[in-house]
């Protein structure tokens, strides 16, 4: 029953033991102060008066969507639109000058890097570099199987043939 209530005492700092503490103290009560001190909550989340702070989310998207912001510009061209906007912002800089391209470019903002398209993810210059064979090997997903089983060729090759004599002497 004692157990219990002293579970139930939430003792959080010495200000609520009262005189009690500083008594044990002064009359050497070794044991009352260490029980005391042991009745004492040692998390620090206990002893330290927080606030809870409500933290609104916040991430890329809801901020871009609160100041207006447009989307952000994309490091590599992914697709075909990111090279018609290329295109479209420098035949704005031919026609109009470099303010109108950079008004293109703040509306819509272009890739800073275009890789080059149709080479497998290599390099410009590794992939011109690679042989015709190699690169037909790298545009097969599956590699091609051949129509007939070498295993058995010989026996195809023989009866067709046997069959073509037969076909010519009738």
């Amino acid at each position: 029953m004692t157990i219990h209530t002293i579970d139930k005492a939430q003792l959080i700092s010495d200000v609520q033991f009262g005189d009690n503490l500083n008594h044990a103290v002064v009359q050497g009560r070794r044991s009352d102060f260490a029980l005391m001190m042991a009745l004492l909550s040692g998390d620090a989340n206990e002893s330290t008066p927080l606030t809870p702070i409500d933290t609104p989310v916040s991430n890329d998207q809801v901020l871009r969507q609160r100041f207006q912001l447009p989307d952000p510009q994309p490091l590599a061209a992914s697709n075909e639109e990111d090279y018609q906007r290329a295109s479209a912002q420098a035949d704005a800089f031919h026609r109009g000058g470099i303010a109108s391209a950079n008004l293109r470019f703040q509306l819509a903002p272009a890739a800073m890097h275009y890789p080059p398209q149709g080479t497998h993810g290599f390099d410009e210059a590794v992939y011109h570099n690679l042989s015709g064979h190699e690169r037909r090997h790298l545009t097969d997903t599956e590699p091609k199987r051949p129509a007939y089983n070498p295993a058995t060729l010989y026996e195809k090759l023989t009866t067709s043939h046997c069959f073509d004599k037969m076909r010519v002497s009738a």
